[in-house]
């Protein structure tokens, strides 16, 4: 395989005027452009990514941190960063959260193995880490992008949603609905994003005049088996429900499943209500009504705000995302003179 030295040496003329060549950095004359391009063309000589990398500074890879590689939540938006750096002449490179340590340690170890890897740049979803983790990075955390949570230290660098707002739409599609006996399966009151929906449903429905102090509420995983055990859970426990709010789509699909098991209609007897609009609240049984999060264009922002810092782009970017109510046949009006218990 032909090197840049072979081309040189064909071309007759010294290694730095071929590297400004095949790099596009710096000027030659237009007679050398031609021996050049001429002797590459012979030598069929294609550099490869290390050389590339070594001539231009850059490496043309984004680093993206997940915490899971698993589930139809972060599938789509890595399909979507590989497709849009693919079409910029980028590769995407992923690590995510593996090993023995907690979650703040495996996202600190993820990003130090895309950043070791020689990353332009990094996308990062996390809310694990804290501020601290974020500066001891240094000149690296300029070129870093977070997705669906804020840290203080690159407030600028971060884009996320209304999480508050989604919570507040959940719980009007139940209101609307005519539904007072609510259930509740949450995400881990550990994830700020699930604070913030589970907060701004319970808010909305005391303005309401719904109390929520004795609202059944279950804490769970985020995954379908969560939703599965968190609903058999429910039935059991004979609480008084017609609907349930389940903080993410993957936990509704969960629920689905066991009431189904359970012999209980969805909606007749029971609306269930999930979050973030994935592919999958489509294509459930019933079909998922389900708050909508515009993941997709806070990702491309994100993404595009990145590429501007690394490779001095002029991609437009915008930082407001809508939230809203995608209606499909998971809800109807509660059932009258009557309410589900186990």
């Amino acid at each position: 395989m032909a090197t840049i030295k072979d081309v040189a040496r064909l071309a007759g003329v010294g290694l730095g005027t071929a590297s400004r060549v095949v790099s596009g950095k710096g000027s030659v004359s237009p007679a050398t452009l031609e021996k050049v391009k001429k002797a590459i063309e012979e030598l069929d000589f294609r550099p490869s990514h290390a050389a590339r990398s070594l001539l231009s500074g850059s490496t043309r890879m984004i680093g993206v941190y997940i915490p899971l590689l698993k589930g139809t939540f972060y599938m789509p938006i890595l399909q979507s960063i590989d497709n849009e750096l693919r079409a910029e002449g980028l590769h995407m490179v992923v690590a995510f959260g593996v090993g023995a340590g907690d979650l703040r340690e495996q996202a600190i170890d993820g990003i130090n193995f895309l950043i070791e890897r020689g990353c332009d740049g990094l996308i990062v979803m996390s809310n694990a880490l804290q501020d601290a983790d974020i500066e001891v990075l240094g000149n690296k955390k300029t070129n870093l992008v977070v997705l669906n949570h804020r840290y203080d230290c690159i407030a600028d660098q971060c884009f996320t949603a209304d999480h508050n707002l989604g919570g507040r739409m959940a719980a009007q599609a139940l209101l609307k609905h005519k539904h007072k006996k609510i259930a509740v399966i949450a995400g881990p009151s550990s994830a700020p994003d699930n604070v913030d929906r589970i907060g701004g449903f319970m808010h909305e429905l005391e303005q309401n005049g719904i109390d929520t102090s004795k609202m059944w509420v279950a804490e769970s995983n985020f995954a379908p088996d969560g939703g599965w055990a968190s609903a058999k859970e429910l039935v059991e426990s004979g609480y008084d429900f017609t609907a349930v709010f389940c903080a993410n789509d993957e936990m509704a699909v969960g629920a689905l499943s066991y009431f189904q098991h359970a012999g209980i209609d969805v909606p007749g007897e029971v609306s269930v209500v999930g979050y973030d609009d994935t592919e999958t609240a489509a294509f459930s049984a019933p079909r998922l009504s389900s708050v909508h999060i515009a993941w997709r264009e806070m990702t491309m922002n994100g993404l595009s705000f990145l590429l501007n810092r690394c490779y001095d782009l002029a991609r437009p970017v915008q930082r407001k995302f809508p939230v809203s109510m995608t209606w499909r046949s998971s809800v109807e009006k509660a059932p009258r003179g009557s309410s589900r218990k186990g």
